[in-house]
């Protein structure tokens, strides 16, 4: 019995011993020389311990390998042909998106007459005219990414694979409004015949700002 408790006083007496080494340890790791974010450096010459990004850095995982799918291009020229594979998946995922992004301002129906044109905001042109008919794919995208007159861009609201899933479904409103009638099956050519004609309002004239615009910022706007 007596060994028994001679051995736990030493084990006891080393684990005493012992606690400031590793207390002390821990506290020289606390304390050791090292940078904080947004802190001070005296060692930079532009006295900022956060050091600029190389450059040509991207992020993990958004490297743009293929430009004809991070870019809509291939060189300096607009793809004509989809880089990715479009199929009824990406046609309802563009779907929810473009409802999401694009129908306030182009409408549901690609025609440009969204709600907040009605609001007074600058109408965008029809999908359905031949320009935008006959425009490659690419240029959708790239108008998606970078904006163009009035549309600001939405590279940071919309991702690469989303983008082109809008851009497929565009396609698909571009078909559903000129598709010729004999591209059409025979039951669907009859349930058209038989249709009430259908009229398509023109596109609202913006209203009027409500207040004056100082002519400097009119100028400025030009």
């Amino acid at each position: 019995m007596s060994d028994v408790r001679w051995s736990g006083a030493i084990f006891v007496l080393a684990g005493t011993l012992a606690l400031p080494a590793v207390t002390g340890c821990r506290q020289e790791m606390y304390d050791q020389p090292k940078y904080k974010d947004l802190r001070r450096s005296e060692f930079f010459a532009d006295q900022r311990q956060a050091r600029p990004l190389p450059e040509g850095t991207v992020a993990r995982g958004a490297l743009g390998e293929d430009s004809r799918v991070s870019a809509g291009k291939s060189g300096n020229s607009l793809v004509t042909e989809f880089p990715v594979r479009v199929d009824a998946a990406l046609l309802a995922r563009g779907r929810q998106r473009y409802d999401i992004y694009c129908a306030p301002c182009h409408d549901r129906t690609g025609g440009g007459a969204g709600m907040v044109v009605r609001r007074g905001y600058q109408p965008p042109p029809s999908f359905h005219v031949e320009r935008l008919r006959d425009a490659p794919v690419g240029h959708f995208f790239d108008v998606m990414t970078n904006g163009f007159g009035a549309m600001p861009d939405y590279a940071a609201q919309i991702d690469v694979a989303d983008r082109w899933a809008i851009v497929a479904y565009i396609r698909a409103l571009q078909l559903s409004q000129n598709a010729p009638v004999s591209a059409m099956a025979a039951p669907d050519r009859e349930r058209l015949a038989k249709a009430p004609p259908m009229t398509v309002p023109p596109t609202p004239t913006p209203h009027p700002v409500p207040f004056p615009i100082p002519a400097a910022a009119s100028t400025e706007s030009r």
